[in-house]
């Protein structure tokens, strides 16, 4: 008999322990973290509703002060459990979420991922996500230039879906699968039947180098008049030196001309991006970018040869301490149709903006 209570009490207390230790994988803890982004940008066209041309999305408002982003966050973290909430307000929310409905206008981001693995890196997280595509964020102040690239601002900042995403054990490369909602949207377009896809893969062979090719495939439309879209993105992030990194971009995508045919509108879009950083507590940014959109199938200008801009920007960044930045970035856009107002209504080719902002995340 004592035989037979002793192993009872080992199996229970084997069994104790295995509960113990998968109660201990989903038993984590709670962080709220914080970001704003005050800005004041001049346009020199001086657009009578103070509104910045309509391709740009991101530090949108001219000659007032403004909030750009502000959110507040929650993040929950466990072994195998991670959820993000957080709950946005400024202009980018704005202008980014107008076509979202009632309070999703104000969800900056809300996931929730379970990790499918015990040994490997394996998650599945479904939501609202940053978007899995480029190198520049919403977030100004994580980004060497100050106001967002034309790549960036028309293409999605966020995505609505699940995603499938697996780290390598030596944190080389990252793999990402996932369903979506469509481009840029939280609640689908009525009448759209069909979820959109996208996939990433990341390389980085050293901590001195990212590489990335990031795809999107889908329709935003209603099946009505369904166009399919096909989008690559392709950077490369490379720290040359302890002062010096090089960002390189290539955007492009192809849409149908019209449903169910087998013509292509392409437009494509070059970017980059030098940082100088000389001394602790400063650096700087020169940025080029080119944008072709002949058809018009992201930026519609109605002009005889679509939007053909080229962009130059150059940012001085004063940072006292590491979670607060000063910025004062110059920009210029060149457009070979004219496709700007004057300040007197007249039509040009050239638009040119001074901006300065104020970020701190907490």
């Amino acid at each position: 008999m004592k035989y037979i209570l002793s192993y009872v009490a080992i199996l229970s207390a084997a069994t104790g322990m295995a509960q113990d230790t998968t109660l201990n994988e989903y038993k984590g803890k709670v962080t709220v973290s914080g970001y704003a982004e005050a800005y004041y940008s001049y346009d020199l066209s001086k657009p009578k509703d103070n509104n910045r041309p309509g391709f740009i999305y991101s530090h949108n408002r001219s000659n007032e002060f403004n909030i750009n982003l502000a959110f507040i966050k929650a993040n929950y973290t466990a072994d195998r459990i991670r959820a993000n909430i957080a709950l946005g307000v400024g202009t980018y929310m704005n202008a980014n979420y107008a076509a979202e409905p009632g309070v999703l206008k104000n969800i900056y981001e809300a996931n929730v991922g379970f990790k499918l693995s015990r040994t490997r890196n394996f998650w599945l997280d479904m939501g609202i996500m940053s978007s899995h595509l480029g190198f520049e964020s919403a977030v100004s102040k994580d980004c060497w230039a100050l106001t967002r690239s034309l790549a960036a601002d028309n293409s999605p900042y966020y995505e609505s879906g699940a995603k499938l995403t697996y780290i390598t054990n030596n944190n080389k490369w990252l793999f990402s699968a996932m369903a979506l909602n469509g481009w840029q949207r939280i609640q689908r377009v009525n009448g759209n039947s069909l979820m959109s896809w996208g996939t990433q893969v990341q390389f980085r062979p050293t901590d001195k180098v990212v590489l990335n090719y990031s795809t999107f495939l889908g329709t935003d439309k209603p099946d009505s008049t369904r166009l399919w879209r096909y989008f690559h993105n392709l950077y490369g992030v490379v720290e040359l030196s302890d002062k010096f990194g090089l960002t390189l971009g290539f955007d492009i995508g192809q849409e149908q001309a019209e449903k169910g045919g087998s013509e292509l509108h392409t437009w494509y879009t070059p970017v980059a991006i030098l940082q100088y950083a000389p001394v602790d507590h400063w650096a700087f940014a020169v940025r080029g970018e080119y944008y072709s959109d002949e058809h018009g199938v992201i930026i519609n200008t109605g002009t005889p040869n679509g939007f053909k801009t080229w962009g130059y920007s150059a940012n001085v960044d004063y940072i006292p301490i590491k979670n607060i930045a000063l910025r004062l970035e110059g920009r210029m856009l060149n457009s070979k149709d004219d496709i700007f107002l004057k300040a007197d209504e007249s039509p040009t080719g050239v638009n040119t903006a001074i901006t300065f902002s104020v970020a701190v995340n907490f």
